[in-house]
């Protein structure tokens, strides 16, 4: 056995090879995440810098397959927290990703007590960009990228898809090639910012912003949805009492009128993303079966 201890900010990572797996534990700040395990053949590169500005470095965890010749399919995964908790080392379960032959970038963006929005989406793309300006160093597929999370998460992973060659988020980025993204996967994510925006989670982000329905028409996915937009892959569970259900309804009902490739599951009796086990081992197959449509 081998463990190396990493220095992450506020956190120790503890990494340890046994019996051919390796698994990453994080403790920080006195808490202590469950383990990511990887497969034989993967390794992990941990608190990559994507971005920076005055006080704050945007990091991405990278999870890849160290056997592919051919450059890799990479799901781009984006922690929740109603924009104002939450951390990338929360974030588990890439498995059934890794068994795919998948590589996986967890990305941590600023929270609202850091920056208020548009920052979290602006971080996103900056993640997207560095991903995709540095594919060849990462053995990354640049046209199998695939961007997923949950609540707040697939919020960001909605805008950042569906922006995909729209530059208004992408001020602070740098230069990139052309941005094309295979799928997103949207768990029960906001779509609408307008209908929601004083809600108090929604409010703090959007900072002084609260009251402009312009501004949240802005970092709102539903508004960005066109013929051209990538397949989406939606699902809420009905019960939900924090991100209302119509959320996703409305946003399907969007996608299906432009004739988006989507699919909408609904977890009957679902709250937020408290789903029973079957349920849940319902949607990871369903999931990989949205994938293995768009040739992933």
């Amino acid at each position: 056995m081998m463990t190396l201890n990493i220095s992450v900010k506020n956190c120790n990572c503890i990494r340890l090879i046994l019996m051919g797996v390796l698994t990453v534990t994080f403790a920080c700040k006195g808490q202590e995440f469950k383990k990511v395990e990887l497969p034989r053949n993967y390794q992990a590169k941990l608190d990559i810098i994507y971005a920076e500005t005055a006080s704050w470095n945007g990091k991405l965890d990278f999870y890849y397959p160290t056997n592919n010749d051919e450059p890799t399919p990479v799901i781009i995964n984006i922690h929740g927290g109603g924009w104002n908790h939450g951390k990338k080392e929360s974030q588990r379960g890439f498995g059934s990703f890794f068994k795919k032959g998948m590589a996986v970038a967890n990305v941590e963006y600023r929270l609202e007590s850091e920056a208020k929005a548009p920052a979290a989406v602006e971080d996103i793309r900056c993640a997207m960009s560095y991903l995709i300006s540095n594919a060849e160093e990462l053995n990354i597929d640049t046209d199998k990228i695939v961007l997923m999370g949950a609540s707040a998460g697939g919020h960001l992973a909605l805008m950042g898809g569906l922006s995909e060659n729209n530059s208004l988020f992408d001020d602070h980025c740098g230069e990139r090639e052309a941005v094309k993204i295979r799928a997103i996967i949207d768990k029960y994510g906001v779509s609408d910012l307008r209908p929601v925006m004083f809600a108090s989670s929604v409010k703090k982000w959007l900072g002084s912003e609260s009251e402009n329905v312009a501004f949240a028409e802005s970092l709102s996915p539903i508004t960005l949805v066109d013929a051209k937009s990538p397949p989406i892959f939606i699902v809420h569970g009905d019960a939900d009492p924090i991100v209302p259900y119509i959320q996703s309804q409305k946003l399907f009902e969007k996608l299906q009128a432009h004739g988006v490739n989507s699919k909408f599951i609904t977890i009957p009796e679902g709250g937020h993303g408290k789903f029973k086990e079957k349920d849940k081992e319902r949607i990871m197959v369903e999931i990989h079966k949205f994938l293995d449509e768009q040739g992933l």
